[in-house]
């Protein structure tokens, strides 16, 4: 049976949070709880996330100019500000919804800096890659296609759409694979191994954003034959 646009519309809260598991943590509400009795805004929350990003990004591109101890412990680190980026994405959400901190700017803070640290990391995981211009290339190309993930499901909801999570290649899996591949880059140097796990790492998030924006955008298209 076909619904009207009007039925399918969801709250907002609905349209704007990703199913997290850890969001029901113990250890997660906890930090949330603190941050929030601190009086932490969740739009400061978000804008750290391009710190962490930006943190990263500097460590990938400064790498591989560095000594083998050195790169390590920048990839090491990349790494570590991938996991911190996300956990920043996991708390603001909490703090604004659970605790009801919720701000007229919510929604722009929710996904400008999203969209920032993701170009952030992957352009500059592409300079790390040590594959030359070709790295460089699969850097930007990642990004463009992560962006557009993004902008699909935006779009999607702009139109009265339910929020799209699909992948295979969504946010929290882009960053699996591009911190899986920082701590591989680490072991490859720490091995005098040649140089290979950011550039295929690079290449997986690239073919799986390209396959996500398809799946988002047939989704879209069978959403809206179904509206009356």
């Amino acid at each position: 049976m076909k619904t009207s646009l009007k039925q399918r519309k969801n709250t907002d809260e609905e349209l704007s949070r990703r199913p997290i598991k850890s969001r029901s943590t113990k250890w997660a509400a906890a930090i949330a709880a603190s941050l929030a009795k601190a009086g932490v805004r969740p739009n400061l929350v978000s804008s750290m996330s391009v710190v962490f990003a930006i943190a990263g990004g500097v460590l990938f591109f400064f790498a591989p100019k560095l000594e083998p101890s050195a790169q390590i412990a920048c990839f090491i680190g990349a790494a570590a500000c991938i996991q911190a980026r996300l956990l920043c994405n996991l708390f603001d959400g909490m703090i604004a919804v659970e605790y009801n901190k919720k701000s007229k700017l919510g929604g722009m803070f929710n996904e400008m800096p999203d969209r920032l640290a993701d170009a952030i990391f992957l352009v500059l995981a592409g300079y790390a890659s040590q594959y030359g211009q070709l790295g460089n290339e699969i850097g930007w190309m990642a990004a463009l296609l992560a962006v557009l993930t993004a902008y699909i499901r935006a779009f999607a909801v702009s139109l009265g759409l339910k929020n799209d999570f699909c992948g295979p290649m969504a946010k929290p899996q882009r960053m699996f694979i591009l911190t899986l591949a920082s701590l591989l880059a680490a072991g490859e140097t720490a091995l005098s191994l040649p140089p290979n796990a950011i550039f295929y790492g690079l290449c997986i998030i690239a073919l799986g954003s390209a396959i996500t924006c398809i799946r988002r955008s047939m989704h879209m298209a069978k959403e809206l034959k179904s509206i009356n």
